[in-house]
């Protein structure tokens, strides 16, 4: 039976390399010279660490800039609580979401459902596979998918005859 896996991934080593630029250009920018900016990553944990509020943005943007330069989905950012560290420097931890959770798998699922296509969607830990009769009908169900789930970056893998 032909299938294809529904996911969302995001390639650490690229977000790595986009941090390394974000990184490079702040130390080398004239409106940060001698200020504590920068972008420290644990895992798939981001913290922007900067001396007031507007750097900060001045940062993320940075950040989003450099990583859709690099081809990672900058809709995968979960930006937490701006906190305030001594005096007036500020820090905010950015999480890169990657995989399914279970409330959007299930969206997902109820989305093909309701359409009707015959084929089958199942929960598979972080993986939505869809299995079907027909090529045809898997195409259809993933232009629905790519229609109706524009909030979250999907990426469609291992199509199979």
């Amino acid at each position: 039976m032909p299938s294809f896996d529904i996911v969302s991934e995001v390639d650490k080593q690229e977000v790595r390399n986009a941090v390394d630029q974000v990184n490079k250009e702040v130390s080398t920018r004239f409106d940060f010279k001698g200020s504590d900016a920068r972008v420290e990553q644990a895992d798939y944990q981001l913290t922007v660490f900067a001396d007031d509020e507007f750097k900060l943005e001045q940062i993320l943007d940075i950040l989003r800039t450099k990583l859709t330069k690099r081809n990672v989905d900058v809709r995968c950012l979960n930006k937490e609580q701006i906190e305030k560290i001594s005096g007036n420097k500020v820090k905010q931890v950015v999480t890169v979401k990657t995989g399914l959770d279970s409330e959007l798998a299930k969206r997902i699922i109820r989305n093909i459902k309701e359409s009707k296509p015959k084929v089958q969607a199942s929960i598979q830990g972080d993986v939505v596979r869809v299995t079907g009769a027909k090529k045809d009908v898997l195409q259809e169900t993933i232009q629905l998918v790519k229609k109706l789930i524009s909030d979250f970056p999907l990426q469609f893998q291992n199509f199979r005859d």
